[in-house]
Order: structure tokens, then C-alpha cells, then sequence
């Protein structure tokens, strides 16, 4: 398979105006079960009314759940986790051929910088990265600068983010999904140092969705490609509401007070 079946992949992922809104439901082995995880297929099917660009997930869930949505939102492959009680540490948990098996407009890896094992999960992402590309298939790195070589005092740094995402690109990978360093200025440089395109983690900054609908404006505002949430989505009660509002911010270039609007006259709604 040529280039243009990467192309082609980040087109559907991308669409026409470049951005991305994807949501994460890929938390569970990584994280642990939450409460509103565990009706997962229910959750997938919120969260799909609302087509979000893409979805994460990994293969036994989108094989469980995910056929109903087929070709109505792209389907991100996850293709290593950590855990609860190695939360440094991604191990790889599926390859490429099972991604375009799947049917997947990408493949998601994660990856850890800044600690001991950067090495081994550095070499284990630029692998993966050269696989997909032989197959057209776009890579989509969950890169994160908290290894224990990073003073605490240092890890909201935004030059550590920006040695993250810039890594990512070293290696080969298209998007890059890391944290928010917190402001428009200084995630700006953080866009700025890399060709790949960036997308930020919803993090935990609270429970106020108002917070979350700045951030997402600010993050477009500095030259962000989107974002990829996860607990922010599924963990509410109308997920629904919640994703049609950040795709009025990311595609529509809405406000955050419309944002607001919108997400209350859909929960109204309901």
C-alpha cells in the first residue's frame, strides 16, 4: 500500500478544515473500572450520536461494540496501555495488522519520556510507527512527559511537552496527543516545535465543563489540531451533549459561552 493510503486515513480522521475531535474509552486496563465504563457499549453509543471524528478504543471492545458505528466515526486502534500499578510503563498489547484488520484510520500508541524505560518504550513506538507507514496507516503516539528522571517541580515545564510531541515527530508519528501546558502562550511553543500535529488529553482539571470548553478554545486558539477526551465525555450523564459542544468550538469555531449555551439546551432537551 502506497502514501496516498495514509492520506487518505488523515483525511477521514482529519476532514477538510484539519482538526480533530476525538474521545478515549480506552481507560479501563489502563486506569482501572470506573462506574460509568462498565455499561461500555451504552457509553460507545452516546458518545457515537454525537459523531466525535474518531474514537479510541482497544480491539476487544471495538469488536464487541463498535460494528453499529462503522463508517459514521473512524475507529483509533489502541495498541499498548499501562496499568494502575505501573502507570509509567505502556506495553504493547496489539500490532498493525490487526489495526487494518479492524478497519482502523489509525493506530495509537503510548509512551512515556523522561524515565528509566524512555528507551525501551521509545524504540517499541518508532517500531510500530514504521510498520503502520509501510501500510498506509497514520500513527497517533499518547506521549507524556512524567518519567522519574523529571524533577516534580518540573513536570508543568512546557518545555518538557514540547521535547514530547517533538519526539513523537522524530520517530515518525503523525499526531501527537499530550497535556496541556495550561495556557495558550505557552502551548503555542509547544506546537511549535514539532511538524506533527498536537492534540491534547482532557487531564484533570475538575468536574466544571465550563473549564473544559476554555481549554479546548485556548487550545485551538494556539494552533492546536483538537483534542482527545475521555473521562470528561463518558463520565457525565448526557455524553452526548457534552461532545456536540466541543465539535461547536473545534469545527464550528463557536465560543465558549455558545458552547455553554448549547451543551445546556441539550441537556434541557433530554
Amino acid at each position: 500500500m502506497s502514501l496516498l493510503g495514509k492520506e487518505i486515513r488523515l483525511k477521514r480522521l482529519l476532514h477538510e478544515d484539519g482538526r480533530l475531535l476525538g474521545v478515549a474509552v480506552d481507560q479501563a486496563t489502563a486506569r482501572g473500572v470506573f462506574d460509568e465504563l462498565m455499561p461500555i457499549e451504552r457509553k460507545i453509543d452516546e458518545i457515537a450520536a454525537a459523531r466525535p471524528d474518531a474514537m479510541t478504543m482497544h480491539k476487544g471492545i471495538a469488536d464487541t461494540c463498535f460494528h453499529k458505528h462503522a463508517g459514521k466515526t473512524s475507529l483509533i486502534f489502541k495498541a499498548s496501555t499501562f496499568s494502575p500499578w505501573q502507570p509509567n510503563s505502556d506495553v504493547q498489547v496489539a500490532n498493525v495488522e490487526e489495526a487494518i484488520r479492524f478497519g482502523a484510520d489509525a493506530v495509537s500508541m503510548g509512551c512515556i519520556v523522561g524515565g528509566d524505560d524512555q528507551p525501551v518504550q521509545l524504540q517499541n513506538l518508532a517500531t510500530i510507527a514504521g510498520e503502520a507507514h509501510k501500510a498506509g496507516l497514520p500513527v497517533i503516539a499518547h506521549i507524556y512527559p512524567r518519567g522519574n528522571q523529571i524533577p516534580k517541580t518540573e513536570l508543568n515545564d512546557w518545555r518538557h511537552a514540547a521535547y514530547a510531541v517533538r519526539t513523537g515527530a522524530e520517530v515518525g508519528v503523525d499526531i501527537v496527543k499530550t497535556k496541556y501546558t495550561g495556557d495558550p502562550e505557552s502551548f503555542h511553543k509547544v506546537v511549535s516545535s514539532t511538524p506533527a500535529k498536537v492534540v491534547v488529553a482532557g487531564g484533570d482539571i475538575g468536574n466544571n465543563i465550563e473549564d473544559y470548553f476554555q481549554m479546548v478554545h485556548d487550545v485551538m486558539d494556539a494552533g492546536g489540531t483538537g483534542i482527545t477526551f475521555g473521562r470528561i465525555v463518558w463520565n457525565r450523564p448526557n455524553p452526548t451533549a457534552v461532545v456536540k459542544a466541543f465539535k461547536h468550538i473545534i469545527h464550528d469555531n463557536g465560543t465558549v459561552k455558545e458552547a455553554m449555551e448549547l451543551h445546556e439546551q441539550l441537556l434541557n432537551e433530554n
